[in-house]
């Protein structure tokens, strides 16, 4: 790897880190389209009685805030202001609006990075990074998607720039076998980081557009089609200390703790069944993974938005991976080649786990401008903790 100059080490660094790279893609235009009844994102329910139940714990904080919560579903939410966006891992609030995410909404919230940067070399950096993977150009995974990875979906959410999206994946909850209820996604898809709070109206899709057809098709696909097995909100969600408190939108210390896990219901409530029995599987967690050298192939899913791509459809890279220091003191993170752009983030990394059954080992994190790799954090005792925090805290519901 050449040598950067001194001079414009940070910069450099600063530039390839840019999670609008591989990050959440925006629709400015889409946050000003809610729908339908609000229900309580905390119970499921179906909103018939167009009653935003809350919580009285978080309630109370809300009012702390100086939000009211029943002015929430009337459009409160796309409030942003600097006092009024939540951002206390205890304050995290995300109701459901029945039908706020139409078709429509969807397929728009594919906004392209705002400022990319032409750099993707990190040579120079302290820790142990490997030479700069080639580029691996990324495969449309099979249709339909729910039979090759039926786990993988995509990620909707709003903040204050409008509709974004990422990837995420269904993954098992150790307290709830069997039925898991648990989402796995970067800690950048739920919470802004250092200088922000939670993103809001946060929904999961999976086998997001089934079919794989394409932006035209889709034009008048039926819900049907683009959500084949529904909507299902966030009722909680969990990042890492590390993101909330260092996390910034060009990268930085936070990266090699950016992962979240949610739990989520459906969108219509009185279904029985759990997110893992509606798609038929969940992937299992693997934590402190075999050392990079020893790991043969990692793959990597998700539905990147930003060109060449338009985030409607399933995309995948598959390679060996090596390591990448972001400093010393930091974990090392994964980094494979990959041309998937922003959208991707959040998406699974799989790989053989200690049982030789595939395993989410990471998630899409960073990645330069243009795309040639991705990055995701290795996943150690922290990530375990807000995992296991997550399943205990549904513990048989």
């Amino acid at each position: 790897m050449r040598p950067i100059r001194p001079t414009l080490a940070a910069a450099s660094i600063a530039a390839v880190l840019a999670l609008t790279a591989t990050a959440c893609q925006g629709d400015d235009n889409a946050g000003d389209k809610p729908g339908g009844s609000t229900s309580a994102g905390q119970s499921g329910g179906s909103g018939a009685d167009d009653v935003l139940a809350i919580p009285g714990d978080i309630k109370d904080r809300l009012k702390e805030h100086g939000i009211d919560p029943e002015k929430w579903k009337n459009g409160e939410w796309k409030n942003w202001d600097k006092d009024k966006w939540l951002r206390e891992a205890k304050d995290f609030i995300n109701p459901i609006i029945d039908g706020l995410w139409d078709p429509d909404r969807m397929r728009d919230a594919d906004k392209t990075p705002s400022k990319p940067i032409d750099d993707n070399d990190i040579s120079g950096d302290k820790g142990v990074t490997d030479p700069t993977p080639a580029k691996v150009d990324a495969q449309q995974v099979k249709t339909p998607y729910h039979d090759n990875v039926p786990e993988s979906g995509k990620l909707f959410f709003d903040g204050p720039d409008g509709s974004m999206v990422c990837s995420a994946t269904v993954v098992k909850d150790p307290a709830n076998p069997g039925k898991s209820n648990m989402v796995w996604t970067a800690g950048h898809c739920v919470h802004a980081g250092k200088k922000g709070g939670w993103y809001r109206n946060i929904a999961f899709v999976p086998s997001y557009n089934n079919q794989g057809k394409s932006l035209d098709e889709l034009q008048t696909a039926p819900k049907e089609e683009i959500a084949p097995y529904g909507v299902f909100w966030a009722d909680w969600a969990q990042t890492s200390d590390q993101w909330i408190s260092q996390g910034a939108p060009v990268g930085g210390l936070g990266a090699p703790y950016d992962f979240a896990v949610l739990h989520v219901v459906p969108e219509k409530g009185g279904s029985t069944k759990s997110l893992e029995e509606t798609v038929g599987s969940a992937l299992p967690v693997e934590f402190n993974a075999p050392a990079v050298p020893k790991i043969d192939s990692m793959t990597a899913t998700g539905y990147p938005a930003a060109p060449p791509y338009d985030g409607q459809k399933a995309m995948q890279c598959a390679d060996k991976p090596g390591r990448l220091s972001l400093a010393k003191e930091q974990p090392t993170m994964h980094r494979i080649g990959c041309s998937m752009t922003g959208g991707s983030s959040g998406g699974g990394w799989v790989a053989k786990g200690q049982d030789g059954k595939p395993a989410l080992v990471s998630n899409t994190s960073i990645g330069p401008v243009p795309a040639g790799w991705l990055a995701g954090p290795r996943l150690g005792p922290e990530a375990k903790a807000l995992y296991d925090g997550v399943s205990k805290k549904f513990a048989g519901q």
